[in-house]
């Protein structure tokens, strides 16, 4: 059964996701969220979003976020924890110390920081169950995402350890999501354990396909990248549990750099590709839309805003526009049934 059966024949909620705006406090984004037109927040586990200890510990706290929203007219319908989760299976260096907690990062010895990331991923889980979500969308790290196009060729053996590190790392992480009844989605990216559609399915097969973990589905990680995004959804809609709503420009033609970036920050004008306000870059979501009422998917359409080039108020306003547009619910008989024999 889908995590969002119950929302079957309603109009799927159009959210914003917190993460790229957790510099403002959460009151003041509701705030302007709501007046954008947003019917509720993803709420990112930083900032002062959504404390995953507090709300682990004391439902009360789950209670207040909700009321805060509620009282501008949003709803809540996924938490997520990419930071945290991106050190479950990294390889951990001084990167990781600007994005975690500080009690995560503690000393910052490697293992140590994987053991304590995956216990407080343990904790997202149980804190969303106290918030009253079906899902914590995040990242998972790679221990073998440095590998990728590598010379000296990389054994196969090393491949197959680190879906193998994958699985003995998050099988005891998926078990406190099935205890409390909350799935993890995985918003398959570059530098994640699945990037692309093979990728996904070995890391699906690498845990037995066990129904706490699934896919946050979003088109601007894969389009860029040659991957075929209306495909994805059509591979494994059983296990879109959320979806995110974000574009992506790429160049038709030789440029400066590929799709590798040429270690350019995004927005440099030798970018070949880089994240644009939705409705201004090549994801085609008229197929996207139709292929996720193929499935079933009943969901928040949650934007994912980045533009380096777009002020983002304009752009989260845009956005949230743009997607009531392009949304509809699908057909429930034939178009031509009226001219069927009875």
């Amino acid at each position: 059964m889908s995590i969002w059966s119950d929302r079957v024949g309603q109009s799927r909620p159009v959210t914003l996701f917190t993460g790229q705006w957790a510099d403002l406090p959460l009151a003041l984004l509701a705030e302007k969220a709501a007046k954008w037109g947003y019917d509720g927040l993803e709420l990112a586990c930083w900032g002062d979003h959504f404390d995953v200890q507090r709300a682990a510990a004391d439902p009360d706290y789950c209670v207040e976020r909700r009321e805060l929203l509620r009282g501008h007219g949003l709803d809540v319908f996924a938490v997520s924890n990419h930071l945290v989760g991106q050190a479950v299976c990294d390889r951990i260096d001084e990167r990781h110390k600007a994005i975690l907690p500080g009690h995560v990062w503690g000393d910052g010895e490697e293992e140590g920081v994987r053991s304590r990331a995956a216990e407080e991923m343990k904790l997202t889980a149980r804190a969303a169950a106290n918030m009253g979500v079906p899902v914590v969308n995040g990242f998972t790290g790679s221990s073998i995402w440095p590998l990728l196009y590598s010379f000296p060729p990389v054994p196969e053996e090393w491949i197959d350890e680190g879906f193998a590190d994958f699985a003995r790392r998050w099988d005891p992480i998926f078990d406190v999501f099935d205890e409390v009844g909350v799935r993890f989605a995985l918003e398959v990216h570059p530098t994640e354990i699945a990037f692309d559609i093979v990728t996904a399915e070995r890391a699906l097969a690498a845990v037995g396909y066990r129904d706490a973990f699934g896919f946050n589905y979003d088109p601007s990680h894969l389009a860029y990248q040659g991957v075929d995004c209306v495909d994805f959804i059509h591979r494994f809609g059983d296990r879109i549990y959320h979806a995110h709503m974000k574009d992506v420009w790429w160049s038709d033609q030789p440029g400066a750099s590929g799709v590798f970036g040429g270690h350019l920050s995004f927005g440099h004008r030798d970018r070949n590709w880089d994240f644009r306000s939705l409705g201004r870059g090549h994801v085609p979501f008229e197929d996207v839309v139709r292929a996720l009422n193929r499935v079933g998917y009943c969901g928040p359409l949650s934007v994912e805003w980045e533009d380096s080039g777009m002020d983002r108020e304009h752009g989260a306003e845009e956005a949230c526009s743009f997607v009531q547009g392009i949304d509809f619910p699908a057909s429930d008989t034939a178009f031509d049934a009226a001219f069927s024999e009875e």
